[in-house]
């Protein structure tokens, strides 16, 4: 049992005692806005329950076999998608309950596409899961022992805005790119623009439209102080979007019909309930990778995963909180200890379910600005995705188009708190700089912490004020050097 948790079992019988167990009152808000807020966060993240067998049930491992069993056309979808929803679901009201955070889980974009091309390939499916469990426990202990909290604090007030507001444009971009009004540039184009306005430059495809009628609706009921506005949006804009692809036939996006769907399809489903199949869960083996790649390449490969989840983790709580008003002084949210036991006992039981390394998302955000401030909103959300198991046809009826316009508005939410730096004070200004722009740019969290952080250490050294950094940013500049170089590393040892 974790210090300090009670060992009482809430009740969600009589408002007061719920009241009490999440604190609901006492951050200044209600039942219904908890609620709200959970259903918001479901609602822009359950594109992960798709998502994650897209990235996962194509790729095969060295031996050709494919993660669910079946010859890889598709058919070991549906086991992927189960066992995402579920432990999505129970890490997700872990959460909630045990850290009474506004925080949901599932699994992480970037890892899984990760452990899928560069580490499956090189052992069997069942090894490459091992590496997973492994890094969650290597994290596990660093939280038990105190060392990830104390790496925490001993990084600058400022520049943990600067993380904040740098995931704030960070998310804003995800739904940019989501909704297809911002698309990457295909390497074929003779042009040096990477990315642009829609597929042509301008915008084109109904689906876009649809993405630019729910960001005006939100964006309007937002500024009219409307009440539920996010969620008001989510629905009035999947419902829009159900009637234009009932009457367009558009069909999911692609190289072939670039004016298609994104993601999802909305239309509605002949099944509203299907059995699932938790075909995935304890398929891992934890020592086979060391005798498939080596000792010092499964290592590193344990290294790369550790450091991406470490200060994702960190970033994330730290801009859900700072977004929800829960940060003390030193910039820390509530109970950190059992947030970060969370998030690691996720990336351990993410692993153990053969769905990859379940992390804390960023989309959380989304439920924030509805409002939410307690874990009730993250017993939520884990509800919804434990529904989604048997569900999953009634999650495909909400494309990413209609979902994403909340995170451009959180995006815009968190940017605010970028008065916090002080812009004139070169040795946190430019390492802050660095921190926020570098996240979208690179489209990943960890690039640009570990940016922030070298400029940091090195701006001091060059100003002869190394006895300004705390020890700890020492070893987590090392680290983030060796993270940089991990390629090239690998490539040497191998």
């Amino acid at each position: 049992m974790l210090p300090g948790v009670s060992t009482q079992t809430p009740t969600l019988t009589g408002g007061t005692r719920l009241d009490r167990w999440f604190q609901i009152t006492r951050r200044g808000s209600t039942v219904g806005r908890e609620v709200r807020g959970g259903v918001v966060t479901f609602f822009t993240m359950a594109y992960i329950v798709v998502l994650n067998p897209l990235i996962l049930g194509f790729a095969a491992d060295k031996d050709g076999n494919f993660l669910g069993g079946g010859p890889g056309d598709g058919s070991n979808l549906a086991v992927i998608a189960a066992g995402t929803a579920l432990v999505a679901g129970v890490m997700t009201i872990l959460m909630g309950v045990v850290a009474n955070y506004p925080l949901a889980l599932a699994t992480g974009l970037g890892l899984n596409a990760f452990v899928a091309f560069s580490i499956a390939s090189q052992m069997t499916w069942a090894d490459a899961m091992g590496l997973v469990v492994i890094e969650g426990l290597v994290i596990l202990v660093l939280v038990l022992t105190g060392f990830r909290q104390a790496v925490f604090h001993a990084v600058p007030a400022q520049l943990k805005i600067a993380i904040s507001v740098g995931i704030g444009l960070f998310i804003a971009l995800i739904g940019f790119v989501d909704a297809g009004f911002v698309k990457r540039i295909p390497d074929a184009a003779n042009t040096t623009v990477p990315v642009q306005l829609g597929s042509t430059g301008q915008l084109s495809g109904w689906p876009v439209l649809v993405f630019a009628v729910g960001l005006v609706l939100v964006v309007a009921l937002w500024a009219r102080k409307v009440r539920g506005a996010i969620l008001i949006s989510i629905l009035l804009t999947s419902a829009i979007a159900v009637a234009v692809e009932a009457v367009g036939g558009f069909g999911a996006g692609g190289a072939d019909s670039p004016k298609g769907w994104s993601l999802t399809v909305p239309s509605l489903p002949d099944d509203v309930i299907s059995t699932p199949d938790f075909g995935t869960l304890g398929q891992f083996s934890l020592l086979g990778s060391f005798s498939e790649v080596g000792v010092v390449a499964a290592l590193l490969l344990v290294f790369t995963l550790m450091l991406a989840d470490f200060f994702d983790t960190m970033g994330t709580m730290t801009a859900i909180g700072a977004e929800a008003g829960l940060l003390n002084d030193d910039g820390a949210p509530p109970h950190t200890e059992r947030i970060l036991v969370v998030d690691s006992l996720a990336a351990v039981v993410g692993g153990a379910a053969g769905v990859s390394s379940n992390t804390s998302y960023i989309e959380s955000a989304s439920g924030v600005g509805e409002g939410a401030r307690t874990g009730l909103a993250s017993v939520v959300t884990g509800v919804l995705f434990l529904l989604t198991i048997f569900l999953a046809p009634l999650v495909a009826v909400i494309p990413s188009e209609a979902a994403v316009p909340a995170l451009v508005l959180v995006g815009f939410l968190m940017m605010q708190q970028v008065s916090g730096i002080d812009w004139t004070d070169v040795e946190i200004a430019l390492p802050a700089f660095l921190t926020i722009v570098l996240m979208p740019f690179t489209y990943s969290i960890t690039v640009g912490i570990g940016a922030g952080f070298l400029s940091y250490v090195l701006i001091k050294v060059v100003l002869g004020k190394l006895a300004e950094v705390h020890p700890l940013m020492w070893v987590v500049a090392t680290l983030f050097v060796v993270y940089f170089a991990i390629n090239p590393l690998t490539a040497w040892l191998s």
